[in-house]
């Protein structure tokens, strides 16, 4: 019997809305009824977040008292750009990096990977629009991909803009439980995903 996986979405203040509820939907309903994943919020403390467009979400969790996460979903957006010098939520990141399934991220998530120092030698990816923004922060060892939609580095994988976190999380249910349960995700959300080799 597979154990259920704990996912773990991390949110901030000005969060993209779009990065962290499409991850958020493909796992709830690519769960089997919650019978594969339990999928959660977790902020820094547990006021509630002010995402994009003033969109007031109340994480479930804390970083400090969530279950032990299996599966790490770092978003992106404007807050990204204060939250990557944030030592507390990069020092949760390398810990999670360490102890973790896989981490993921998504948009311009990607920064506070790069910040947590967990992507040397890897495969990157984030908004197309943040690239030279990704540049300045990820290691020199790293390559930096400006046409895929998302990449797969083994425990991190990683994906370009806002809704390409919805392929990416298709693209990881694949991985975990095989393409027919990421296919009849897909369509029970009616969305258009097809399968394809990962840059």
């Amino acid at each position: 019997m597979q154990k259920r996986r704990n996912v773990a979405i991390l949110i901030y203040d000005n969060v993209e809305v779009l990065d962290f509820t499409g991850p958020f939907e493909v796992f709830i309903t690519g769960s089997n009824r919650g019978q594969d994943f339990h999928v959660f919020t977790v902020a820094e403390n547990n006021s509630p977040v002010t995402a994009l467009g003033n969109l007031s979400v109340n994480p479930a969790y804390t970083i400090h008292d969530c279950p032990k996460p299996d599966i790490v979903l770092i978003p992106g957006g404007w807050g990204s750009r204060q939250e990557m010098h944030n030592k507390v939520l990069t020092d949760w990141i390398r810990k999670c990096a360490d102890e973790s399934e896989l981490l993921l991220s998504v948009c311009t998530g990607a920064l506070l990977l790069a910040k947590a120092g967990v992507l040397e030698g890897l495969k990157l990816t984030t908004n197309r629009l943040a690239t030279e923004e990704l540049r300045q922060v990820a290691p020199a060892s790293a390559e930096i991909s400006e046409t895929a939609r998302y990449v797969d580095n083994g425990k991190i994988v990683m994906s370009a803009g806002i809704s390409a976190g919805i392929d990416m999380s298709l693209y990881v249910i694949s991985r975990l439980l095989g393409e027919e349960r990421a296919l009849h995700t897909a369509k029970l959300m009616e969305y258009d995903w097809v399968p394809k080799e990962h840059s």
